[in-house]
């Protein structure tokens, strides 16, 4: 009987479909979701309970590191790997400080990925190769995978988080307030917020740092 099951959450179908097909082949994996944005990876982790879930790094409504970060709030038992087609410091530091406990070029051999389903599960990290000598590099001095890296924004919260993405995707206030479920008041109370901690003035400011910071895609 398989014992570990896994929610895919990518928001190509066809890269959720091949996860899916790579994983089935293992007798002890099984996959019991997928997602197509970080918002349902959220809401399916919450209500599926999944032992791993893998998760691409950037999506719409929700970019995988905030997912992260908000699955592991709501289901602590659940460990993540983050797939990426980068491996830059920035991006691993993100992925590091979010919480997950697993890091793939998405570009990873299946063996790979199924090794790394396992090997979290098991309670213990895995990071490819080269994302791993950046880790060893950084974090010589604070070893401990998940401790929060102090750059700018790192004060942020998840909401503000959030709402960034959602600017930065182009949403008007009364969108953000709907996919949010909050008030058109706390929307712009919010972007004053994001403003001010990161000594920003407009909005095309605020994408400009969400691009360089990984949370969407230019």
């Amino acid at each position: 009987m398989k014992n570990i099951t896994v929610l895919l959450a990518d928001d190509h179908t066809v890269v959720r479909q091949g996860l899916q097909a790579l994983l089935s082949c293992e007798k002890d994996i099984e996959v019991v979701g997928e997602a197509e944005n970080g918002r349902q990876a959220v809401e399916l982790a919450r209500s599926l309970n999944p032992s791993v879930v893998v998760m691409d790094i950037s999506m719409p409504m929700l970019n995988g590191t905030e997912a992260a970060r908000q699955i592991l709030q709501y289901v602590p038992s659940t460990k993540i790997i983050i797939l990426s087609a980068h491996s830059s410091d920035d991006h691993i530091s993100q992925v590091v400080a979010s919480g997950a406990a697993g890091y793939l070029m998405k570009m990873t051999s299946a063996q790979n990925l199924a090794k790394a389903v396992r090997e979290v599960w098991k309670g213990k990290t895995f990071f490819d190769s080269p994302a791993a000598r950046r880790i060893h590099s950084q974090f010589q001095k604070s070893p401990v995978i998940g401790k929060l890296i102090k750059t700018r924004g790192s004060d942020l919260t998840s909401r503000e988080m959030e709402v960034l993405q959602l600017v930065a995707e182009g949403l008007a206030n009364k969108q953000i307030a709907d996919e949010l479920k909050i008030s058109i008041k706390t929307v712009e109370k919010h972007r004053q917020q994001l403003k001010k901690k990161l000594h920003i003035q407009d909005t095309a400011g605020l994408t400009r740092y969400a691009i360089a910071q990984g949370v969407i895609e230019n």
